[in-house]
Order: structure tokens, then C-alpha cells, then sequence
């Protein structure tokens, strides 16, 4: 089924267009890249054409790093440059801030770790099965004679890291997966696995290193990144608000404006 014509005050915007468009946005479903599509063009088109009713000069057609911009391009910043004024965040804002989100300053906890990975597919039992096995023999080997590590890494481990004994270096929550990340975390420090951590990628070895712990980073250390922060999602809000009134002014169908 053919999907409605997009139309901004009354014009369409070619199907032709808005699948060009689609390439730069990548999405789950080709559906999806569409309506992404059709949307970033209407909202272009509002604003274009709002600009050229204002008659606004573009000035200088490059950006704050010196690339030249196209005029239509360089239209649209000279008018949110002109329609769009926010506040700027001052000290007691920003504080406010850092004191209601005390969570979001505060540094990850970076563990130094180390694996022996035995290659599984996790779709095959009996792969993974024996995977076990393996890793099991090793984690008693190494609680035998712990200084052994490095060296069954190196013999054993289907991982690149096995160059460095299976070294890692410091990992922070985020960067691995999930059955491995909450393995590591949970082991005290200097401390192995006593049993088999199965992945995505196969069955690990793992082994915890120095650890530390992380802290609150001090509110003169974060003031800047919080102004910078409330700035931009103030000035988003307000373009996203200006979109609606052009919006609902020039008339917008056969897409929908996301909030």
C-alpha cells in the first residue's frame, strides 16, 4: 500500500526525495528509515520556508569549524539563530542540578581483569558442554597453582588478549558483556572465578586484578558539563516547540512531527 504524500503547506515532497533521504538514517525497518526520512525533510522545509519569508540574510555560509555550508543550509541556522534565545545555565541552576542527580557524577569502579575464553558456539549444547569442561579443568589447575595463569591463557585461549596472558587491563561496567561483566564485578580483588562464566563468544576463565572503586566527582569538576547539558536540552526543547508553531501554521500531513 502506497503511503500518503507528505505535504508542507500544501506542497509535496517527493517520494524520490525522502527515500534519498532515508540512507541517512539508519533504522530497524525500512518503514521505519522512511517515516525518519520524511520527517527530517518536512521540518527542513518548514523552516526553509519560514526563513525565506523573513527574507533573512544567510551571511557567511560556513560553519563554527569553516565548512562551507549550502545557502539553504546556512538559511535555516541564520534563523534559529535569530527565532531561538535560551537562558544560559547559571551557577545555582547547575548546582541544583548536580545535588538532585548525585548518581550521574560519580566515576565507574575500573576492575583490571583477565580471562581464558574456550570457543562455543552457545547454540550447540554439546559444544558448549565440553567448553565447560575444559574451562572447569582449568579453573583447577589454576587454583592448584595460580601463577599458571598466564601460561594456560596463552595455550588455551581463543582470544587475541592470550598475547598478553590473557590480560584485559582495566575494565569499567559497560564495555563487556552481560554474564561476564557481572562475574568480574562481583569478585573481590585479586580473586578467580571458581566457576565457568558462559558468554555470547564461548565458556571464560576469569580472574579479577587491582581494583578501585569509584568516586564522586566534586561539583566544580562537573559545573561545566552540567551548563553544557541543561543549555542544549533547553535549546532543543524550544526549536522542538518552534518547529510545532510552524508546524501547526503552515499545515504538515502525511507525517508525523515527533514531539
Amino acid at each position: 500500500m502506497m503511503a500518503d504524500p507528505v505535504l508542507v503547506g500544501g506542497r509535496e515532497i517527493s517520494a524520490t526525495d525522502i527515500a534519498a533521504e532515508a540512507q541517512n538514517h539508519p533504522a530497524p525497518s525500512a518503514e521505519a528509515a522512511w517515516a525518519a526520512a520524511a520527517e527530517a525533510l518536512a521540518i527542513r522545509q518548514l523552516l526553509l520556508d519560514e526563513a525565506l519569508r523573513l527574507e533573512l540574510d544567510p551571511g557567511d555560509t560556513h560553519d563554527a569549524e569553516g565548512l562551507a555550508l549550502t545557502r539553504e543550509d546556512a538559511l535555516i541556522d541564520a534563523l534559529l539563530a535569530q527565532e531561538i534565545q535560551t537562558p544560559k545555565a547559571d551557577p545555582e541552576t547547575c548546582r541544583r542540578f548536580y545535588d538532585n542527580h548525585p548518581e550521574r557524577f560519580v566515576t565507574p569502579p575500573l576492575v583490571e581483569a583477565a580471562h581464558i575464553l574456550i570457543e562455543a558456539d552457545p547454540a550447540d549444547d554439546f559444544a558448549m558442554g565440553l567448553a565447560t569442561g575444559d574451562a572447569r579443568t582449568l579453573i583447577r589447575q589454576i587454583q592448584t597453582d595460580p601463577s599458571r595463569f598466564e601460561e594456560l591463557a596463552r595455550s588455551h585461549s581463543a582470544c587475541p588478549s592470550r598475547e598478553q596472558g590473557g590480560n584485559l587491563g582495566q575494565v569499567q561496567p559497560g564495555q563487556m558483556v552481560k554474564p561476564f561483566e557481572e562475574a568480574l564485578f562481583a569478585l573481590a580483588e585479586e580473586t578467580l572465578c571458581p566457576n565457568p562464566v558462559r558468554t555470547r563468544f564461548g565458556v571464560h576463565v576469569i580472574r579479577s586484578g587491582r581494583r578501585a572503586e569509584g568516586w564522586q566527582l566534586p561539583f566544580e569538576a562537573a559545573q561545566a558539563l552540567i551548563a553544557e547539558y541543561l543549555e542544549e536540552a533547553s535549546y532543543r526543547r524550544a526549536v522542538a516547540q518552534y518547529i510545532a508553531v510552524l508546524a501547526e501554521q503552515a499545515g504538515v500531513s502525511g507525517v508525523e512531527l515527533a514531539a
